[in-house]
């Protein structure tokens, strides 16, 4: 559902622990305020659930709701643990903003926060299924302000949405890239390893790697 769209109010749906958008809004300016003045970044995660109006269309409202009440239940709990701060900024869609988290450590949890997110709604549907995407952006290196933290993780949203949904992504066109979006927790901690026992760097390792693989393939 696209932002702006009023989002849903009924008693079917519990806000526990969950601001409305404009309260969100708020909260924003106030928490990018104090962490910019400590030099500290501030990363927004933005949650999305996929086919949830398919869902509605073809079970039923109160499928939806299911599925609206398991992904608030989740976020909340993970907020409460993190200390972020959660909004409901859509009908279907909710924000985590984060002050003092860095880019690469965000995208791993926002991968976590995603896999949390549809299990609870698998097991909270009786018919139906329901995934969730989640777009992630931070300053200073994605924005420069609020609203424009904001705008970056809506295109990040998008971008996993392109995925086909049930993913997460950063801001497009960034040249960045991590290494926890190519290599599993396992090979991170063997490269870590070995860096420390050669006394090098973990990227000259992975440069290094690099242009073996591409010179054995020039050579062939």
């Amino acid at each position: 559902m696209p932002r702006g769209a009023a989002a849903r109010t009924d008693s079917k749906v519990k806000m526990d622990g969950c601001l409305s958008a404009t309260e969100f809004g708020s909260a924003m300016a106030q928490r990018w305020k104090q962490a910019r003045e400590k030099g500290d970044p501030v990363t927004l995660l933005l949650v999305d659930l996929d086919s949830l109006h398919e869902l509605n269309v073809t079970h039923g409202r109160d499928e939806g709701d299911r599925a609206i009440n398991a992904s608030l239940a989740a976020l909340a709990k993970n907020a409460k643990a993190e200390r972020w701060t959660l909004g409901r900024v859509g009908g279907d869609e909710f924000a985590l903003l984060a002050p003092g988290v860095a880019t690469e450590a965000a995208f791993l949890r926002a991968d976590a926060i995603r896999r949390e997110l549809d299990s609870a709604m698998a097991k909270a549907l009786r018919r139906g299924k329901v995934t969730a995407s989640i777009g992630v952006a931070s300053s200073p290196r994605d924005a420069k302000s609020p609203d424009d933290l904001m705008r970056k993780a809506d295109l990040a949203l998008y971008a996993a949405k392109d995925q086909g949904g049930g993913a997460v992504a950063l801001t497009p066109g960034d040249d960045m890239i991590l290494k926890s979006s190519y290599y599993s927790s396992a090979q991170l901690r063997r490269l870590r390893s070995l860096a420390e026992r050669m006394k090098k760097k973990e990227a000259v390792l992975l440069r290094e790697a690099l242009d073996d693989l591409l010179h054995k393939h020039e050579r062939s």
